[in-house]
């Protein structure tokens, strides 16, 4: 790592999560992006992956995808894909089950973003399911 990296990656740490959270990205999502803890809830792992989005990190969308719904291409998409959005604002308007105890969850939210320059937003009720314990993000047809 460079001299100057490390000063704007611990800025980064320490600034706003993308999730739009109130916390910081370090005490936030970033625990779950570094593999470092598990998303205890499919709001937890939604955030995550709005945030893996913002930062461009493909591996992560492509390892919280649940495999019954995980395209073999997709990990070669987002690497081709992930960087042609500009993400902006997140909202989570609300969510159902999804909870610690629970196998599955629904996150309704809405995404703003960029491409080219031309905002957009993305409106979706995204469903999630567990597999091996773990939260997946499954798809869009909640």
């Amino acid at each position: 790592m460079s001299d100057h990296a490390e000063p704007i990656l611990k800025s980064r740490d320490e600034s706003l999560c993308p999730c739009k959270s109130t916390r910081t990205y370090a005490d936030c999502c970033l625990p779950f992006i570094n593999w470092e803890k598990k998303p205890q809830t499919a709001e937890q792992l939604m955030r995550s992956r709005y945030t893996a989005f913002f930062f461009r990190l493909s591996d992560y969308i492509y390892r919280t995808t649940h495999p019954d719904t995980r395209d073999p291409k997709l990990e070669r998409e987002l690497e081709e894909t992930v960087g042609d959005i500009n993400w902006r604002f997140l909202t989570i308007i609300g969510s159902s089950k999804g909870s610690k105890e629970d196998k599955k969850g629904k996150v309704e939210f809405i995404a703003e973003y960029f491409v080219e320059g031309e905002p957009h937003e993305l409106h979706e009720r995204s469903r999630f399911k567990r597999f091996k314990g773990d939260w997946k993000y499954l798809d869009d047809r909640g």
